[in-house]
């Protein structure tokens, strides 16, 4: 009799196995995307109907950002975070948190305060947005460190005496916040400027060393990628995968009227994906009307896809 139930008990246990994998499966393999790179895209206000038709990612455009958030002091709103959030965990697909330190959209409040108050909403904004998504799988800790300094940043370490003081302080607090999570770091202008991507390495070798840093974001949007030639891609690329960290394509978009943007993915994306340092690719946006730069759709307000789509629909079943 026990023996049976013993029995009984491991087969159920094993149905349980293979109909739980058969749903992770289904899961992964949504979207575009197969195989072990996900091809995500941001989430606004509400979830598009299309969305898990071709993405397997979730970064929300602005509702994680600081001022988003708590755009008056001790006042925070995570309603439309919440929404991308809940939809990523419910299709198991990875979410970023994007962005915990950044000099754009930070709270108007944060600027007339105190370097001691300053430091103390900071960390108070770090541990609670941990608090809310302890299963983010991604976290941006610091967007745009070469173009966008917070206004606080001497509350928080400064330069110092890396030249990168504030930055590492971040990192040091949002590996306690978000102990669950991949740290990455995020900025634009990388991807075609080599020299610039010198400077983003020193950042990240900074971090590396201290065990902070997870992954290297960078955005690739349009005013960097329409124009950018292959070989400075690839040339920017070594310089990244030399750090030994996975690079992640966080925020690309590309221009052109339907020729033009299919000739730019087509001789771009490849390069992008098929690198072996790149574990996933995030498009800024996709619906005309809803992309923060005309031009950058892939998918028609009346629901037709765009000549880009359709081919990029075809290259990822290969």
């Amino acid at each position: 009799m026990l023996r049976m139930k013993v029995g009984k008990l491991v087969s159920s246990l094993a149905l349980a196995g293979v109909l739980l994998s058969s749903v992770l499966v289904n899961q992964a393999d949504a979207g575009l995307a197969n195989g072990s790179k996900f091809l995500g895209n941001i989430i606004a206000g509400s979830v598009p109907p299309s969305y898990g038709t071709y993405w397997n990612q979730v970064t929300p455009e602005n509702s994680t950002k600081w001022e988003s958030v708590e755009g008056s002091r001790n006042n925070m709103n995570w309603s439309q975070a919440d929404t991308a959030y809940n939809y990523a965990r419910s299709n198991g697909f990875p979410f970023k948190f994007h962005t915990l330190v950044w000099g754009a959209q930070e709270p108007g409040w944060v600027k007339g305060l105190s370097a001691a108050d300053q430091k103390a909403e900071v960390t108070q904004w770090i541990k609670a947005a941990g608090q809310r998504y302890p299963n983010a799988a991604f976290v941006d800790v610091v967007n745009e460190p070469l173009h966008q300094k917070p206004s606080y940043r001497n509350a928080i370490g400064g330069d110092g005496s890396t030249g990168w003081d504030w930055v590492i302080w971040s990192f040091q607090q949002a590996r306690q916040a978000f102990p669950n999570a991949k740290l990455h770091i995020n900025d634009y202008g990388i991807i075609n400027d080599p020299s610039l991507a010198d400077q983003y390495v020193n950042i990240i070798n900074q971090l590396k060393s201290r065990g902070l840093i997870d992954g290297i974001g960078i955005q690739c949007h349009h005013f960097s990628m329409d124009n950018v030639s292959v070989n400075t891609m690839n040339t920017v690329l070594n310089k990244l995968s030399a750090t030994g960290l996975p690079i992640y394509v966080s925020e690309l978009d590309i221009t052109g009227d339907d020729n033009t943007q299919l000739a730019r993915y087509k001789e771009k994306f490849p390069v992008l994906w098929q690198n072996p340092s790149v574990k996933g690719v995030t498009l800024w946006g996709y619906i005309q009307g809803q992309t923060w730069k005309d031009g950058t759709h892939l998918l028609n307000s009346n629901g037709t896809e765009r000549p880009a789509l359709q081919w990029l629909r075809q290259y990822l079943k290969r």
